[in-house]
């Protein structure tokens, strides 16, 4: 071994057992900012890395995994605490499948029900740009006066 390699393997052992890729490659490799794995580092979702003797951060593989499952989790529309119950159920060999399928069901419910809130909205407001002939007086505007009384247009 070269004085060169064994002094760095001297001086942080710990990091020659394992890859190890500097913040900006973990970012490349997962899709996700610099500043928002650091902030995930803060929150607890990422264990804090190990650091060089130049106080630089160092990560393993297993890092660009969790960042990416993190990411996907979002995708889906987890919150940053839900994430955090499916990483500790992902390790839960006896329940953890089933109590993320649960979570998972619970999500879709929600999107389903955000789904329907927004048809809903949608619907109204087609209604509205239909009924809108796009000139004359705002007082007779239908949009303007289902968003509020039209007394108070042009009152600013």
């Amino acid at each position: 071994m070269s004085a060169r390699l064994q002094s760095r393997t001297h001086a942080a052992p710990e990091l020659a057992r394992v890859a190890t890729l500097s913040i900006g490659k973990v970012a490349r490799s997962s899709g996700v900012a610099i500043d928002t794995i650091r902030f995930y580092e803060r929150e607890g979702l990422l264990p804090e890395p190990l650091r060089r003797a130049s106080g630089y951060r160092t990560y393993d593989t297993g890092a660009v995994r969790r960042l990416r499952f993190i990411r996907r989790a979002k995708n889906l529309g987890f919150s940053l605490d839900e994430i955090r119950e499916l990483l500790a159920l992902s390790q839960d060999r006896e329940h953890g499948v089933e109590a993320v399928k649960q979570r998972a069901s619970a999500r879709l419910a929600d999107l389903d029900r955000r789904v329907r809130e927004l048809n809903r909205i949608r619907r109204g407001l087609r209604e509205l740009v239909d009924a809108c002939p796009g000139h004359g007086a705002p007082e007779q505007c239908p949009i303007l006066r289902a968003l509020g009384d039209a007394h108070d247009i042009g009152e600013v």
